[in-house]
């Protein structure tokens, strides 16, 4: 699909990237996107490719533009072009990839998390004239899932390579009620998790001769779900969420053999992954 959009069209460019079904870690062209984008602005632009670690390749993009004062203030744009997956597309008003306007809104993934903040990145330096300093743009398309070979990845490559910022905004949406209302100072950690609790495989009909994993799990999930503190100064409360529960189970008369379920935690300051494992453990 050939990019129709310009530099300084944010609205044009939005919908150029979410037409691409970048579902992490699938690019689906979304960086040729953001490269042809740029590289008229006047930006070098290196795609670089991480891998290993223990998680699947992923593709990076960064630019740079020096401006009139080589040694003056470096000024970082980081975001991603990733997103998660849609679900069931026909529980959608609106095709999660076609990028459809209808009342001043445009709708598909990315629209708020973050294919717009790229573009708005991308009408910010073409309006923005010739600068006394640099101006970078980092993009991953990891960050949704794994993130381990991304954006920590791709700065330690650019410092590797003798880069140094002075400032960074990132294109993460943070107003809750209009845009624009709250400025974030920090980001909440996140922390993932795999509960498996193993019973005995059995038909129904014989529920002595087995152990339902199901009725455990479903206590446990109960008892950690919601809400792990009150808040601090600067972040909500930090809270445990359950994504999904599964058997792997395709018959309806037999109970299986194991039940897996998967969470994350969004916490705040008043934890570290080390000491969130282990209260979640206790409980």
């Amino acid at each position: 699909m050939p990019s129709t959009s310009s530099a300084g069209d944010p609205v044009s460019l939005l919908k150029d990237l979410i037409r691409r079904r970048s579902i992490t870690p699938a690019d689906d062209g979304v960086l040729g996107v953001v490269e042809a984008a740029l590289v008229p602005l006047d930006f070098a632009v290196i795609r670089k490719r991480f891998e290993g670690d223990g998680s699947y390749p992923v593709d990076n993009l960064f630019a740079t533009r020096t401006g009139g004062n080589p040694g003056g203030k470096h000024l970082l744009f980081c975001g991603h072009t990733d997103v998660v997956p849609p679900g069931d597309a026909s529980l959608w008003t609106h095709d999660p990839f076609g990028a459809e306007v209808a009342e001043g809104r445009i709708y598909g993934r990315g629209a708020a998390d973050m294919k717009s903040g790229v573009a708005a990145f991308v009408a910010a330096v073409a309006r923005a004239g010739e600068t006394g300093g640099r101006i970078s743009i980092a993009i991953t398309n990891d960050e949704e899932a794994d993130s381990v070979n991304g954006i920590d990845k791709l700065m330690a490559w650019a410092a590797a390579e003798g880069h140094r910022f002075d400032l960074a905004i990132v294109g993460e949406p943070s107003a809750t009620a209009r845009v624009g209302d709250s400025i974030k100072i920090g980001r909440r950690g996140s922390l993932n998790g795999k509960i498996t609790v193993t019973g005995v495989q059995g038909h129904v009909a014989y529920p002595d001769r087995a152990k339902n994993p199901l009725p455990v799990l479903a206590a446990v999930v109960a008892a950690l779900s919601g809400k792990l503190d009150d808040g601090s100064a600067q972040f909500p409360p930090s809270n445990l969420e359950f994504t999904s529960i599964d058997t792997g189970n395709t018959a309806t008369n037999v109970i299986p053999a194991s039940a897996v379920a998967r969470f994350n935690v969004r916490f705040n300051d008043g934890w570290t992954p080390e000491s969130l494992e282990a209260a979640i453990r206790e409980a």
